[in-house]
């Protein structure tokens, strides 16, 4: 199945050339001009990655950027800025990567293709056992939804794919470094205290009852227990 590549920038001319580019490296795309027809495209369209303009009319770019952190999609960000500061915070709201304009569309292409492949990696990377429980707790990796007890706990894309990732891999240790190159790229700009940000964030929606599944190594990483599983200490 083709992959779905939503398109946002107030530029005609830079919608154009993304979309012409794209299609021909058989990619499916739809275009949007401003924040709030994004958000209306993007339910109505379910793309598999979103290329996004920051300074967009209407509703700008960080702001959708939060509303659809969540939903399980590749965010590549497009800013004219070069303050580093725009670029992290960008990434701390759900992003995967960025570009600079102006850009050479070969670098668009090969950012798109690097994120489709890191998503695939992830799953390469895991025992590929979809349903994961834990006593009460559940993650399916297959419908992308993290349940303790009856209630859906709302997890970002990059902290669905880190949890899983090591839940997947129970007792097998992860660098930073290694974390960083499987769930974003070893040129992440936000560097390896992102890693320790998410799984911050990670262990506060697991609760007191479940953020024990996360154990740090110190000095290394970090790695993902079962501590009601028989002779398991952690």
């Amino acid at each position: 199945m083709e992959e779905k590549i939503l398109l946002v920038d107030d530029e005609e001319s830079i919608l154009k050339v993304l979309s012409y580019a794209l299609n021909k490296e058989g990619y499916r795309t739809e275009k949007a001009y401003d924040g709030r027809e994004a958000l209306e495209k993007f339910a109505i369209f379910k793309p598999d990655i979103v290329i996004l303009d920051l300074m967009l009319p209407i509703i700008n770019g960080y702001d959708v950027c939060k509303k659809i952190e969540d939903k399980n999609v590749g965010i590549i960000m497009l800013t004219a800025k070069n303050d580093i500061i725009d670029k992290i915070l960008g990434l701390e709201l759900g992003a995967d990567d960025y570009l600079t304009k102006p850009f050479d569309i070969r670098e668009v292409i090969a950012r798109v293709k690097s994120l489709s492949r890191r998503y695939k990696k992830i799953a390469a990377s895991s025992t590929g056992d979809d349903l994961i429980i834990i006593n009460d707790f559940k993650i399916d990796y297959s419908q992308r939804v993290v349940n303790i007890g009856n209630k859906e706990i709302e997890f970002t894309a990059k902290e669905f794919e880190l949890l899983y990732l090591l839940l997947s891999n129970i007792n097998v240790v992860y660098s930073r470094d290694k974390l960083l190159d499987l769930v974003w790229n070893m040129e992440y700009i936000g560097g390896t205290r992102t890693v320790d940000t998410h799984i911050q964030r990670i262990r506060k929606k697991l609760g007191d009852k479940y953020e024990k599944l996360i154990v740090t190594i110190h000095g290394v990483g970090y790695k993902g227990v079962n501590p009601y599983e028989s002779g398991n200490k952690n």
